[in-house]
């Protein structure tokens, strides 16, 4: 009797655990499927040419504004005096042009039909030529004195600089990214959460945040946007414009996952975050008022 009784209240238990179990995953989702992320800056030269000076490291945290390396700006140089000495040569044509049409027609004033129209008009007309050159030739130095600053890149955000491989003498592209810069001020921790947890979810629920790389450390965060799709895979086009379609097993639903975007309200001083990192994340739904 006293085994039978025993072996009842070991399933009592056992079910009650089961339940307060189930209670707290329905009312407190958990996902391992977690990642940091943040905003990463693809740092890309606006000219093409030879890196001559390097200021920062690999990993170095820099400000905005921090000068990160040079290219050779002898080219860009040479180009900003031609723009020079073109917009020198175009003022002067627009000089003698206005001095050339202001004698004509002071010519005309003095002495009425002394001047044909058609001169006076051709004069005008050299006038606003020259005016066009003029607005070009300013234009050309504007943009040679900008590419001449295009050789010095600055950082664009307070940041990290990382997977930064170039060194002196390498050639850089313009337009073609050379290194990453992540953003600090824009790290998030983004879950992966079934679509079955998804429904009662609800931006500004906490979120508590486990990495793996800080196992005793959690700290605390809020949603702020759950995704609203996700990529398909079956149906999209494969090989010879046929559909993809996954076997499936019918007795089986797996449950999508779904985004959901978590921004950082407290984080531990002693804890560094890093963009793909793993996250577990655990969210404590608001209570919603009854009507």
């Amino acid at each position: 009797m006293k085994t039978k009784l025993l072996t009842l209240l070991l399933v009592v238990i056992a079910a009650t655990l089961v339940t307060l179990k189930y209670q707290h995953y329905v009312t407190q989702p958990w996902t391992r499927d977690g990642q940091v992320r943040a905003n990463i800056i693809e740092v890309t030269p606006r000219v093409t040419g030879p890196v001559i000076a390097i200021h920062v490291t690999d990993n170095q945290r820099v400000n905005a504004g921090d000068l990160l390396f040079e290219i050779d700006d002898r080219v860009y140089l040479s180009a900003k005096h031609q723009a020079q000495a073109a917009l020198a040569q175009a003022e002067a044509v627009m000089s003698r042009a206005k001095n050339e049409l202001t004698r004509m027609s002071s010519l005309e004033k003095r002495t009425p039909g002394s001047v044909p129209v058609i001169t006076l008009n051709n004069l005008n007309n050299d006038v606003e030529s020259a005016k066009a050159n003029l607005e070009a030739a300013e234009a050309g130095l504007d943009n040679a004195e900008l590419n001449l600053a295009f050789t010095k890149v600055y950082a664009s955000k307070d940041g990290y600089i990382t997977n930064f491989n170039i060194s002196v003498g390498a050639q850089v592209v313009a337009n073609q990214p050379v290194v990453a810069l992540i953003d600090e001020d824009s790290f998030w921790v983004e879950g992966f959460f079934k679509e079955t947890d998804i429904h009662s979810m609800q931006t500004g629920d906490t979120a508590t945040i486990t990495l793996m790389s800080y196992p005793d450390h959690p700290f605390e965060g809020k949603i702020t946007s759950i995704g609203y799709g996700i990529a398909q895979s079956d149906g999209s086009t494969g090989t010879k414009m046929l559909p993809n379609v996954n076997p499936n097993f019918e007795w089986i639903r797996l449950a999508q996952r779904l985004p959901v975007k978590i921004a950082v309200t407290s984080l531990p001083e002693n804890i560094q975050l890093r963009v793909g990192t793993t996250a577990s994340i655990m969210i404590t739904k608001q209570a919603t008022s009854a009507n």
